[in-house]
């Protein structure tokens, strides 16, 4: 008899030091309480004081010693374990590399292992050591994971646990010291532990369970025979047959799944039984390409009907949509046999089914003028009861004329076939009336009007009889299509009301643009093309435009109206009937609104900006009458006394100093007036080269001292492109800053963290931070918020900012978690192209390792 293997339980963390240890331990403690046999094979504590705890009570095995390359490592005793033979055994890090000279490679193979004997083991791995999520992990973090371990091995676990916890109260648990040493908090949280990272690994995740949720409901309703879909999340399955509009189903499909997270996307092609009909390989190659480059599956199933096996395919997939194309068949064929969507349509029950239009469905040109009001299957339907029922009607009555030996019909076949003629209204419009009245004049003549089955008429009152009954079926059928015809106008007269409603309501609310009112005013009058032209010296310009193939000058639409003197809207489409030409002189009326709007906004902003120039202005006359007067008169001072010459050398030396200090800040503010109207004017020409971040930031910290600023930059930090000088004056100008906002509470830090593509440095201060709501405000010009410190005009963030900016970087603030203010220039990788694939390692750091 095979023995029982044990059972497998992960607890999958969202992100370290989220608990996952603790919580293992947490388990192993309520099932000793229980009385379970329970060891500790491995627990790594990270000397954390509340996970060492709950080791206290339990049993824990010596561990393993191995020697490797003149050190002594520590791994889990597998055979001391095996030997001991519990019931239950902890064994922490599942992705862990053993050392080599272990008995397995990896710490996944001896809880393999440890379950062939018949152990229940409990375990714990991190999200971004699953190897399916390597690649998009690195893609956030930056940081490259040495040890991962296949999916498959978590996904095999009898029990997934997830340990999760929102990203402020991790970084709080990491400020307070609950993770790491206090030496390496600050890189942490400004690294791996940004707020970015971890709700990206966090969502990751919750994604990844997901699945795994979805995969054991799977399971479940196969089990218990639950046909009916149970939607748990989207599922979006895409009938293609290989023609030619599969693609543009695939790429509409691929857009519904991307609305919502954790969407699939499923292609399936129906192989007919028959063989029949069957496209070429190469078109199912493509699609089945095109497919995995939306992220989506290709599956290929067999059977009779290609609907009922496309929504047994739904069904099974526990689809939530399926995307089908409109029939590529002629109308006739439509009619009479039905179509594919049709018919999933009635089979799909609580799945959604998405009709799509395409290139290749077959359309048909009607002139507006001889569009009937009523739809085409009702016309189809008139023409054939104006020939039928008539046909039947007279064969029935002469039937049982027949029978029950009746010889004058011709007075009750007449109101009959009266009678089907305004049915025959009713159901298909004039014309069809019509015809069943001329065959209900033939059939009468026919049948009922001696000589019987001849077309002649023997008594005159018959034939004022007949030509009674044409007149009065002509007539009913005239009066049945106006009313229709008079239905459709006032249908179509409330929806031009609504249209030109909304269109005054957004216009006068300023919420549409010259652009949108073109495209609306395309798709209410069905046209190929509209476009706004405005006259010049040199001729017609557009202004704007939509759809396909725009008019130059209005001489080349098909239809036209002016908006005011120098503009006109042209439309290329169909004639426009008269109540069309009016709704669209409506449109004309609504543009030149639009236009007139634009030229005020344009008023407006221009009006804006100088009041902005006139507020900047009267900033800086009120911050040079006091900061820039304060340092002159300073210097003017000791100028003075120097000058009297009764000062001895002491005094002096003081006078001397104060001059030097005074005219030194004056400097510093007259290098940021400049900087900032340089920047400002457009004036600043970076000069972009590789430069090392020792060239730069050594330079902008060499005014303040050690215990001012610490300078904690790795040397193995990449190159970036920028320029030194102006990258120099942003780090010196957020250094000044943040030593101000310290106060001497604590040192400045000033770290690089290297990303994908970027480099950020970052400035760390402990001084009272700035609330979120105010720190766009603190990088305009001119804003010192709370700093009531001489000696500022509070340029430095504006000016830092700008110089950023310029050199193709950014410039944001971030939390100091324990209190402070964090500011991140983030420039450019040398060498690395937005977007590029290239992995990276951040410098001096290996967060999220375990």
């Amino acid at each position: 008899m095979e023995a029982k293997r044990g059972r497998l339980t992960v607890y999958l963390g969202a992100a370290p030091g989220v608990g996952k240890t603790f919580a293992m331990l947490d388990e192993a403690r309520r099932r000793a309480s229980r009385g379970t046999d329970v060891v500790i094979g491995y627990v790594e504590t990270h000397d954390r004081p509340k996970t060492q705890s709950q080791i206290e009570g339990l049993e824990v095995l010596p561990r393993k010693r191995v020697g490797y390359r003149g050190g002594t490592f520590t791994e889990l005793d597998l055979d001391a374990v095996l030997a001991r033979k519990p019931q239950v055994v902890c064994v922490d890090e599942l992705a862990h590399t053993n050392v080599p000279g272990s008995r397995h490679l990896k710490r996944a193979q001896d809880i393999e292992e440890l379950r062939a004997a018949g152990i229940d083991v409990i375990t714990t791995v991190n999200i971004q050591h699953l190897e399916s999520l390597n690649d998009e992990v690195e893609r956030i973090t930056g940081v490259r994971q040495r040890e991962t371990v296949p999916d498959e091995v978590v996904r095999t676990a009898d029990q997934i646990n997830l340990v999760d916890m929102a990203p402020d109260a991790l970084r709080r648990r990491m400020a307070h010291g609950n993770i790491y040493r206090a030496e390496k908090i600050d890189a942490s949280l400004t690294s791996f532990f940004r707020v970015g990272n971890l709700t990206a690994l966090r969502e990751l995740a919750l994604l990844w369970l997901a699945d795994r949720v979805d995969d054991a409901l799977g399971d479940y309703r196969r089990a218990q025979g639950i046909r009916s879909p149970w939607p748990t999340k989207e599922r979006i399955v895409v009938a293609v047959t290989g023609g030619p509009e599969s693609e543009t189903l695939l790429r509409r499909g691929a857009r519904l799944a991307q609305r919502a997270a954790g969407s699939e996307l499923l292609a399936v092609h129906v192989l007919t039984a028959d063989g029949l009909q069957a496209p070429e390989a190469a078109s199912l190659a493509r699609l089945q390409e095109l497919t995995r480059s939306l992220d989506g599956t290709f599956h290929s199933v067999v059977g009779e009907d290609a609907a009922e096996a496309i929504v047994d395919f739904a069904v099974g997939s526990n689809a939530t949509m399926i995307v089908v194309g409109v029939s590529r068949h002629g109308r006739l064929r439509r009619l009479l046999a039905g179509t594919t969507g049709d018919r999933i349509a009635a089979a799909a029950g609580s799945i959604d089914v998405h009709l799509v239009t395409h290139e290749q469905t077959p359309r048909t040109v009607r002139r507006r003028m001889s569009m009937s009001p009523l739809s085409p299957r009702r016309q189809a339907l008139g023409w054939a009861m104006a020939v039928a029922v008539p046909l039947l009607l007279a064969w029935w009555l002469n039937r049982t004329a027949q029978t029950a030996g009746a010889t004058d019909q011709l007075p009750l076949a007449s109101l009959l076939l009266l009678a089907t003629t305004v049915l025959v209204a009713l159901v298909g419009g004039r014309w069809p009336a019509v015809v069943a009245a001329m065959f209900g004049f033939i059939n009468l003549n026919w049948w009922f009007t001696p000589p019987v089955r001849r077309l002649t008429i023997a008594e005159p009152r018959n034939l004022l009889a007949l030509v009674v009954f044409v007149l009065v079926a002509v007539a009913v059928a005239t009066v049945v299509d106006g009313a229709s015809r008079r239905t459709e106008e006032a249908v179509r007269a409330r929806a031009e009301a609504a249209t030109l409603g909304a269109l005054s309501r957004s216009v006068l609310t300023g919420q549409d643009t010259a652009d949108a009112i073109v495209e609306r005013a395309r798709e209410t009058f069905g046209q190929r093309s509209v476009v706004l032209l405005r006259r010049t010296a040199s001729g017609w310009v557009r202004l704007a435009g939509a759809g396909i193939g725009y008019a130059d000058t209005p001489d080349q639409g098909d239809n036209q109206v002016a908006v005011d003197g120098d503009h006109v809207m042209v439309l290329i489409g169909d004639p426009l009937r008269a109540a069309d030409q009016r709704v669209l002189e409506a449109f004309a009326v609504q543009t030149s609104l639009v236009l007139e709007y634009r030229r005020l906004r344009e008023h407006a902003d221009r009006t804006v900006a100088l009041e902005r120039a006139e507020a900047t202005s009267t900033a800086l006359l009120r911050a040079v009458s006091h900061d820039l007067r304060t340092p002159l008169a300073t210097v003017r001072t000791a100028v003075d006394g120097l000058r009297s010459g009764v000062l001895d050398d002491a005094d002096r030396e003081v006078l001397a100093s104060s001059a030097a200090t005074s005219a030194e800040q004056l400097e510093h503010l007259i290098d940021n007036l400049l900087d900032l109207s340089r920047v400002q004017a457009g004036l600043v020409h970076p000069v972009l080269r590789p430069v090392s971040l020792e060239e730069c930031v050594p330079l902008a910290l060499a005014g303040f001292s050690a215990e001012e600023v610490s300078n904690d930059v790795a040397e193995d930090v990449p190159l970036v492109r920028t320029d030194p000088g102006l990258l120099e004056r942003v780090v010196a100008n957020l250094v000044s800053n943040a030593v101000r906002a310290s106060a001497g509470v604590a040192p400045v830090r000033v770290l690089a963290n290297v990303r994908r593509e970027e480099v950020e440095i970052l400035v760390v201060d402990r001084g009272p931070g700035v609330p979120e709501e105010q720190r766009e405000q603190m990088f305009e010009p001119f804003q010192r918020l709370d700093d009531s410190s001489p000696g500022g005009l509070g340029l430095g963030l504006a000016v830092a900012r700008g110089l950023a900016e310029a050199i193709g970087g950014r410039l944001s603030a971030e939390d100091t978690p324990g209190g402070g203010l964090t500011m991140v220039v983030a420039v450019p990788r040398a060498g690395v192209a937005p977007g590029a694939a290239s992995g990276s390692m951040q410098a001096g750091s290996s967060e999220g390792e375990r």
